[in-house]
């Protein structure tokens, strides 16, 4: 199957069915009203990453990708059947962007990830749905909202937890034939490999995924040669394999050419962890593979592994390396996952000293001894009065005149209201009232009684 990492392809979601315009008819029922239903909803273009691809050849062939549009609305109140969604398998690791293929929509980096790219219309209203006591009978329905159309440019970025880079025929296929059970295409001329080249490797107790990218040559970030349009397949990796030919004259000219192309690229691979190893060192007498590995260690500024990828010289030893980087990357990955995310507020006193590291739970009677010590010394500091000022104690003893009560009137009934005394009481607040019972009125006799009270006179 041919490798395919950048697809075009143009997309739209289902168009919304219109509503129905339509009267209910029946034997017996003179005013039916309307009776048309609303239309169905358009389908989604949903993404979806799926874990048993590794290429994105689909789309070479299938460039159009179409949702089904949903029904119009029908008689008897009823709604349209919805459209089925179009859902888009790509491989886990593909990041969709916009047309310009710069704008990022969505990375699909986990398995099972779905999303919605573009939306189905929804249906339009019928007439039954407009009905009222002012319009009994409404003649009109709304279409279905339309299509949303858009192009996507894919990006395959394979998800491998270490990379293989470096000039052509560095023997990066040699090595991963090696490591891993895949066989790629071993040669002795330049740019063997034209694809990426994925195996998976077991050194003690980790398993990872090793990539081996197309060489690179002085000036790849401008096209030359494959160019770097397969160092994206880089950017996820946790470690970074530098290979270099052993045999070639100039070691220190070869690394920094391929540093160079690294920093062109940019995306921030120059800042990865990189493991520089000399290769085909079988090949090398003794006296020169020190000098080369001295003047390669001087251009790197690190430590230079020696391996042979033939003879399978020192290759645990680098693989041992790469696990290393590879396990920290995973546990700072499953930390972030863990805490990243937000927690709950803590409710009760024990989930708050649980937030707090988890520290246990302290009681509040407990007293240290240099708090039972201190409570005595607090207790006499608060006891002692504070200093008062003269003319504050002066101002303490100037009498305040009070006021004199308002003077009350007390009625002694309802009838000598106008006739009412009125005293003056200073002692006592409370007003006093007395009054005489009232009598109660009679209640007027209605026409019909006082009719009969009439007849009974006479």
């Amino acid at each position: 199957m041919k490798f395919l990492d950048v697809a075009k392809v143009y997309a739209a979601s289902g168009a919304g069915g219109n509503g129905c315009i339509a009267f209910r008819r029946e034997k017996f029922i003179e005013y039916g009203g309307p009776y048309g239903g609303d239309g169905g909803r358009g389908g989604d273009v949903i993404a979806e990453a799926v874990e048993n691809l590794n290429t994105l050849i689909d789309y070479r062939f299938q460039q159009h990708v179409k949702a089904k549009s949903g029904e119009g609305g029908k008689g008897k109140v009823m709604t349209g059947a919805g459209g089925a969604d179009a859902i888009m398998k790509v491989p886990v690791g593909t990041e969709i962007y916009e047309e310009d293929g710069e704008s990022l929509i969505v990375d699909m980096a986990t398995p099972g990830m779905r999303y919605r790219l573009l939306k189905g219309g929804n249906g339009g209203f019928g007439n039954y749905h407009f009905k009222s006591a002012t319009n009994q009978a409404p003649e009109f329905a709304l279409p279905g909202q339309p299509a949303e159309e858009k192009i996507f440019i894919l990006k395959l970025k394979l998800i491998a937890d270490a990379g293989l880079i470096g000039m052509p025929n560095a023997g990066k296929s040699t090595f991963l034939s090696r490591v891993s059970a895949a066989r790629p295409k071993i040669a002795d001329y330049p740019f063997t490999t034209l694809e990426p080249q994925l195996g998976v490797v077991k050194i003690d107790e980790t398993d990872f995924v090793l990539a081996d990218l197309p060489g690179l040559i002085e000036g790849a970030h401008e096209g030359v040669g494959l160019g770097d349009r397969f160092l994206g397949h880089a950017e996820r990796c946790a470690s970074i394999l530098h290979l270099i030919d052993g045999t070639s004259d100039n070691i220190a000219k070869t690394y920094k050419t391929i540093r160079a192309e690294l920093e062109a690229y940019g995306h921030g691979l120059d800042e990865k962890p990189e493991i520089v190893a000399l290769n085909k060192v079988d090949a090398i007498a003794q006296a020169q593979l020190v000098k080369k590995r001295a003047a390669l260690e001087k251009a790197c500024g690190h430590k230079v592994h020696v391996i042979s990828g033939v003879s399978g010289e020192g290759i645990n030893t680098v693989l041992r390396a790469m696990a290393h980087q590879i396990n920290q990357r995973r546990l700072l990955r499953a930390e972030q996952a863990e805490y990243g995310r937000a927690a709950p507020l803590p409710r009760t006193r024990a989930d708050r000293q649980a937030v707090n590291f988890k520290a246990p739970v302290v009681p509040k009677a407990k007293l240290t001894a240099e708090m039972e010590a201190a409570r005595p010394v607090a207790r006499k500091a608060a006891a002692v009065p504070k200093a008062v000022s003269k003319p504050a104690v002066a101002a303490r003893k100037v009498a305040v005149p009070t006021a004199k009560p308002k003077p009350r009137i007390k009625h002694t009934s309802r009838r000598a209201k106008g006739n009412a005394k009125v005293k003056t009481k200073t002692a006592k607040p409370k007003i006093k009232i007395k009054t005489g019972k009232a009598k109660a009125r009679p209640k007027p006799l209605s026409k019909t009684a006082q009719r009969a009270k009439k007849k009974q006179r006479r």
